[in-house]
């Protein structure tokens, strides 16, 4: 996640406003009136896109060396899991969704862990007096990791190359180390940072102060930093398969630490995590598109329920930037934002109002709740039940044979809890801190349980041929980054990376699902625009009611690929806001 990454930023540009009075915008870019930073990639054969330059390498590599679009995505997350730990790594959890060329089907899969068996709500609250969400940060936080199994099961269903193969890039530039780039090394720092202001709540930060700092300092950028005990921990699995990690020796190192600190994640929490295959839900868009996301417990159905709200107007007239493009993307996220904070749980735990959510008809009736000439004062959830019966990296890869993947994976909030077992070289993730403490919420904590999920990898397709895989990483950003991106390339008419560099707003304040999904009450909350954002329409926006500026906020992160048919290849993306890179052959 990117939020401790953006007040850094702002502080370095305000730095920067000594030697100049302003930042100094792109250049003019021939042959488009669309801004962008860079060319589209575009390959024949194959094409890869992700957040960190040499992940994108050992995917391409590994599709030239014959291997599925599976086995390029699992050896970018494998080297990700090095190369961008702040984002992404062994101990979190990973979301799918898989375009199979021969079956002519798309495939999910959920590689989310629950939270421990043998920790109930009760006596969570019992070590929480007073407190009214879990910690965002410490051992309260940690579920068992779903990404290693999720890896292990794309594999065994598309996978061709072994996995010692797959992992072999990660693992050598782990023992010979990596040059770390600018924003990885800036998310590194301030992450350390945030950890020694949450300490209290952590029950140890000797082992991630001793992985990640070196004489009292994180690593700069350029420098090159090595992981031995995460290439050993990699090793461990190419030989061992998913069961080094859930059964064998990182389960039981995990285990051990886990009773060291007082956490309550253990042994038989590992060995019993699963990933579960599941169908995608999708919405169509226009006339021409569909698109797809995975459904409960995560935030994908948001996107759809946007979708269905801004269907109803004729966006291709307004002008890309503008307040009244603006306001009506921004009013139909707070009414899916809602339905978001109400409705969305773990479906095994709670019976959830998914065709009513999705339908067109309550789609019209929450449209009806937006005037184009004023904010909402005030949102609330619908009840879709009345019309049922009538930070985090992403990456993508597609390959020779049609193939295409949208993998997403997360820390959740930059290096996850702050606790790194003995000697395994990743952090756990935190991402039960999602859950809601009030028993009566859909998404209240239980043992055994799915977290809500932000994470979200995305799909669509025209003219019910396979078109684009892509996603937008960022917490509460992504629903609202994916829409926005989908607007500029089916609306707005941008190319895939036009689509990506856009300037892009950020709304913060539907009501909370639960930490840190957002600071403010409900209500209006806060528009946050970037600077590309032209003045005049930032003034529009207050007239009309917006609580709205240009200001550092999570804008997330995006890549994408892009098929098309007619010609036979592949463009491929990669934004400017991360390092990443989108190569194809």
């Amino acid at each position: 996640m990117l939020r401790m990454l953006v007040p850094a930023l702002a502080a370095s540009i305000t730095a920067g406003a000594a030697a100049a009075a302003a930042p100094v915008g792109l250049g003019d870019r021939p042959g488009s009136h669309f801004a962008a930073g860079r060319s589209e990639a575009i390959g024949a054969n194959g094409m890869v896109a992700t957040a960190q330059p040499l992940a994108s390498v050992a995917a391409l590599d590994v599709l030239r060396d014959g291997g599925t679009a599976v086995d390029a995505a699992i050896a970018a997350n494998a080297m990700l899991a090095l190369v961008e730990p702040e984002s992404a790594g062994m101990g979190g959890d990973l979301f799918a969704i898989v375009w199979d060329p021969r079956a002519r089907k798309l495939a999910g899969l959920n590689a989310s862990g629950r939270a421990s068996k043998g920790q109930t709500l009760e006596q969570l609250q019992a070590r929480l007096p007073g407190r009214d969400s879990i910690p965002l940060y410490g051992s309260m936080a940690v579920t068992a990791p779903g990404m290693v199994d999720g890896w292990f099961a794309l594999h065994a269903r598309y996978g061709k190359l072994p996995m010692s193969r797959l992992l072999a890039p990660a693992i050598r530039y782990a023992r010979e180390g990596f040059p770390v780039t600018e924003v990885v090394a800036l998310e590194i720092r301030e992450a350390l940072k945030d950890f020694d202001r949450h300490a209290a709540d952590i029950e140890e930060l000797d082992n991630i102060r001793k992985l990640f700092t070196h004489e009292g300092r994180t690593p700069d950028v350029g420098e090159r930093f090595r992981n031995p005990d995460l290439a050993t921990s990699f090793e461990l699995i190419a030989r061992g398969g998913r069961d080094a990690f859930y059964r064998g020796p990182i389960a039981k190192t995990i285990d051990a630490y886990m009773r060291r600190i007082g956490g309550a994640l253990r042994y038989d929490d590992l060995a019993s995590t699963h990933s579960s295959w599941i169908d995608p839900v999708c919405t169509t868009y226009r006339t021409d598109y569909r698109i797809c996301e995975m459904p409960f417990a995560g935030q994908g159905l948001a996107v759809l329920q946007m979708l269905n709200i801004l269907e109803g107007y004729d966006l291709a007239k307004l002008a890309p930037g503008s307040a009244d493009l603006l306001h009506l993307e921004i009013e139909a996220k707070r009414l899916a934002y809602e339905d978001r904070a109400r409705y969305y749980a773990d479906p095994d735990f709670a019976k959830l109002p998914l065709a009513g959510l999705l339908s067109k008809s309550y789609a019209a009736e929450r449209r009806k709740l937006i005037d184009p000439k004023r904010a909402m004062p005030t949102v609330s959830a619908g009840d879709p039940a009345t019309l049922e019966h009538g930070d985090t990296t992403y990456l993508t890869v597609a390959d020779r044979s049609g193939m295409m993947v949208s993998l997403i994976q997360s820390n959740y909030s930059n290096l996850g809890s702050g606790l790194v077992p003995d000697g395994l070289g990743f952090v756990l993730h935190d991402r039960g801190n999602a859950f809601s403490l009030d028993p009566k919420h859909a998404n209240a904590y239980a043992p055994g349980k799915r977290p809500f999920h932000t994470i979200i990898p995305g799909f669509a397709f025209k003219d019910d041929q396979p078109w684009l895989s892509f996603g937008v990483m960022g917490g509460a950003m992504q629903p609202q980054g994916q829409v926005q991106v989908l607007v500029n390339l089916i609306d707005l008419g941008m190319n895939l990376q036009q689509a990506g560099d856009a300037a892009r707003f950020y709304h913060d304040g539907s009501t909370r699902n639960n930490r840190p999904l957002s600071d403010r009450p409900a209500g209006l909350g806060r528009v946050s625009l970037e600077s590309g954002i032209r003045p005049e329409e930032v003034e529009k926006l207050r007239a009309i009611g917006h609580d709205a500026g240009v200001a550092p906020a999570e804008y997330g992160g995006y890549e994408a690929i892009q098929r098309d048919t007619a010609k036979g290849v592949y463009f491929g993306a990669t934004e400017l806001r991360k390092d990443g890179a989108a190569l194809g052959y």
